[in-house]
């Protein structure tokens, strides 16, 4: 989320700690077990400083049910090792509410680590349709949407305006303008998150998904990677590193070093979260002004993105149940929610604010947001999805490296997934 979702850090994933939850099964748990009382949450990295004011605000009026902020690494890949660590200590977990990588869900509920949650407590309706189904698995809720996010294309409107063409619709666009127009202003052309990491997890799915592929079926019991579309997609990857117009810097970038390269000036198109054209267009920024962002291309048009984001899920050891679901709906509230944009630079779940006019002036990208969340695809669904993250990872990397023909790494990585799904 840079949020790990992140949101914006492109993976930032924010962990809520907090004592409590609430099912319609559970009302004599939370009387036996104190159902209010003090809440401790857990962030990956709040780089933005947003959170908190948030919870001071909640904290002024809730005095008996104060949260403690605990801040994690903001990698997604540390944050997601740190909190595993704690949640199988069972109930001396410090971890009571966690707001996880969307991705996390399945993972976390297959584990018993986090309880179902009633649908009926949390307006459900009042979001984006995508991003509920991030907070499911085997048909039940486990987790309650709070930072959506999905990829966008960021581009030097500056530039593409001197030279009279649109931005780029399809990859064959996106191809020929970074291998043509970016060296004449000095500039490297297209560049994502490459690095091994969740982020290239991220950027391989959106090119599989991209080329009408996908990766897994079935919750993670089935392989469907080995096809021309993931060849596709991983090849086109592969073909912008070998050919230049992709920089092999960008072997070595996260959300961060892609977008500081983009904010310097150093790059004509970017793939990253929408915080990065926040960040960009703030004062103080190179580009500040001269960049626009459009859906992420495909083969024959606009491509499919990644949801990101995070959700607030309830730890099965929570101490404070009623306290859980009453802080995950004030963090869920239109209000907030509001916040969360405006200070956080975070996409919100609640679809109004994506039609706001005061809004989208402040954030001109919001229309396009939201049409690219409307249209994004999870990643891949399953209990094991470290395992199948960190075999993408590796299997793709090597793709881009040269290591392996696109060819090889998909049928590599059908076997390799095939492994993990059959355990």
């Amino acid at each position: 989320m840079r949020w790990m979702r992140a949101a914006g850090r492109g993976l930032l994933v924010l962990a809520v700690v907090i004592a409590g939850y609430v099912t319609s099964g559970a009302r004599a748990e939370e009387g036996a077990g104190g159902g209010r009382g003090p809440l401790t949450l857990a962030t990956a990295g709040d780089l933005t400083g947003y959170l908190g004011p948030l919870l001071q605000g909640w904290n002024r009026t809730h005095p008996g049910e104060k949260v403690t902020l605990v801040e994690l690494p903001d990698s997604a890949d540390e944050t997601h090792a740190q909190m595993t660590t704690d949640l199988r200590g069972g109930d001396r977990s410090r971890f009571d509410v966690l707001n996880i990588d969307v991705n996390w869900t399945s993972e976390f509920a297959a584990a018993g680590w986090i309880r179902p949650l009633p649908p009926s407590r949390f307006p459900l309706k009042s979001f984006l349709p995508p991003v509920v189904n991030t907070a499911t698995y085997d048909g039940r809720l486990y987790a309650v949407p709070y930072v959506t996010n999905a990829g966008l294309l960021l581009y030097r409107k500056d530039v593409l305006a001197k030279e009279g063409v649109p931005p780029p619709r399809t990859w064959a666009e996106l191809e020929r303008d970074a291998r043509t127009i970016a060296p004449r202003y000095g500039l490297d052309g297209y560049a994502g998150q490459f690095l091994p990491y969740e982020g290239l997890t991220v950027n391989a799915a959106e090119a599989v998904y991209s080329a009408g592929g996908s990766i897994l079926g079935d919750e993670g019991t089935r392989v469907t990677v080995d096809s021309a579309a993931a060849r596709e997609g991983i090849g086109f990857l592969a073909r912008g590193v070998r050919e230049g117009w992709i920089p092999k810097a960008a072997l070595t970038w996260k959300e961060e070093e892609s977008k500081q390269a983009f904010q310097d000036g150093r790059l004509l198109f970017l793939r990253n979260w929408p915080y990065a054209y926040a960040v960009a267009s703030a004062k103080g920024s190179r580009v500040a002004g001269r960049i626009g962002a459009v859906p992420l291309p495909g083969p024959d048009g606009p491509g499919t993105s990644v949801l990101g984001g995070s959700n607030l899920a309830v730890n099965t050891h929570a101490r404070h149940p009623d306290s859980a679901a009453r802080l995950i709906a004030y963090l869920t509230s239109e209000q907030v929610q509001r916040q969360v944009l405006t200070r956080g630079a975070l996409p919100p779940v609640r679809a109004a604010l994506y039609q706001d006019p005061a809004l989208i002036r402040q954030f001109p990208y919001l229309p396009t947001l939201r049409t690219a969340v409307l249209t994004a695809a999870p990643r891949p669904k399953s209990a094991h999805y470290d395992q199948v993250s960190l075999v993408v990872q590796a299997v793709v990397y090597g793709a881009l490296t040269g290591r392996e023909t696109p060819e090889q790494a998909v049928r590599r990585l059908a076997r390799e997934l095939d492994t993990i799904a059959r355990r």
